[in-house]
Order: structure tokens, then sequence, then C-alpha cells
């Protein structure tokens, strides 16, 4: 059980991305009163957090009635975590955590950035909704191991909150340097784990053989 709850607290941190959505938070409401600011911050992680919850738990099920497969959803998921890890690892500049032209355009022109652009797509994107299906699929039916998942989930959400709440700080303290130094490091561990969950489901699907 702390072998699942150790993979999934990593992989949630690499794909929600606590750091680097503060660092881009601060920057999209430099010019915003401090207290206002706080509460989109609040309502960004709890709408991203019901998303990511209702995909860990809800993802499997609803693929399954698809016709969706496990060993389909891990080769899928290990391929969309592996490209998030090498945009991490590489630093791109079309990184998930990186804004589009337009979408920046469209950032900087709303009232309210906690819906989008933070809540969806930078904190609740497709490389942190694939990796809570992935993870949900890989608790074999286990309640215990999926309360695993669910608490890592859970404290990556909590340690978001309280970084995009100090943004402003975190920004500060952390120069570029720091953050692509981190980005990379969790862009290797993240990059494993793809693999990993590629490996798995190319086993499941019977076309790669697993020797024990």
């Amino acid at each position: 059980m702390f072998d699942i709850w150790l993979t999934s607290l990593a992989t949630f941190f690499a794909t929600v991305g606590p750091v680097e959505a503060a660092v881009l938070f601060a920057t999209l409401t430099s010019r915003i009163e401090r207290r206002r600011s706080q509460r989109m911050a609040v309502k960004a992680v709890l709408i991203a957090s019901s998303i990511l919850f209702v995909f860990t738990l809800l993802g499997q099920p609803l693929l399954a009635r698809l016709g969706v497969s496990i060993a389909a959803l891990q080769t899928a998921g290990g391929v969309i975590l592996g490209l998030i890890a090498l945009d991490m690892i590489f630093a791109k500049p079309t990184s998930t955590f990186r804004l589009t032209p337009p979408e920046d355009e469209e950032a900087q022109a709303t009232d309210d950035l906690a819906v989008f652009p933070m809540a969806t797509p930078l904190l609740a994107g497709p490389g942190a909704m694939s990796a809570g299906i992935l993870l949900a699929s890989r608790t074999a039916g286990e309640p215990w191991h999926l309360v695993a998942v669910l608490l890592a989930l859970a404290m990556v959400m909590a340690l978001t909150l309280l970084l995009l709440l100090l943004a402003p700080e975190i920004a500060r303290a952390l120069g570029v340097t720091a953050q692509k130094v981190m980005m990379r490091v969790f862009g290797i561990l993240l990059g494993a784990i793809a693999v990993q969950a590629l490996f798995d489901g190319l086993a499941g699907s019977g076309l790669l053989a697993v020797r024990g």
C-alpha cells in the first residue's frame, strides 16, 4: 500500500505541477488584489480536485462501458505520461504547464482565472486525469489501494492550494533555474512511471511477454 501511495504521490505531483502552477498563478494575478487572488486559488483547487476525483473514481468504469480494456488504458496512459515527461525533461515551450498564445490572451482578458485557465487545463489537465484513471486501474479492486491513491491526490491538491496562496512569495523565492531543475527531476521520475505503465499495458494485451 505504501508503494502505491508513494507512486501516486509522485505521479500526481508531476502531472498537476503545484510549483509550476503557483509561479504561473503569481504572474496572472500580479495586478489583482491579494485577497481576491486567494479566493481564486481556493476556487481553482476545489474545481480541479472535483474533476480529478471524479476521473479517478469513475473514469475506469466509464471506459469499461465503452469497451476499453485495462491494458489499452495502461498503454494509452503510459504514452500520454511519457509525452508529458519529455516536455518536463527538455523544458519545451509547449510544456503542459504553459499556456498557448490564444489561451494566454483569454486568461488575461477574463476577470476570474479560477475556472480557466487554473482549474483546467493547468491543474486538472489531460495528464492528471489520465494519471488518476491509470493509478485507479492498477489497484486491482483493492479498496485500501484505492484509498492510497485518493489520499495521495488529496495531499497533492492540499499542497497545491498552499502554494497558490503563497504564489507571490514562491515566485520570488524560486528562480528560473531552480524551477527547471525541479521540473527535470520529476520529469525523469514520471518518465519511468510512464514506461512501466506502457510495459504493463503491453503485457496485459499479450503483445509483450513479461518474464518474472
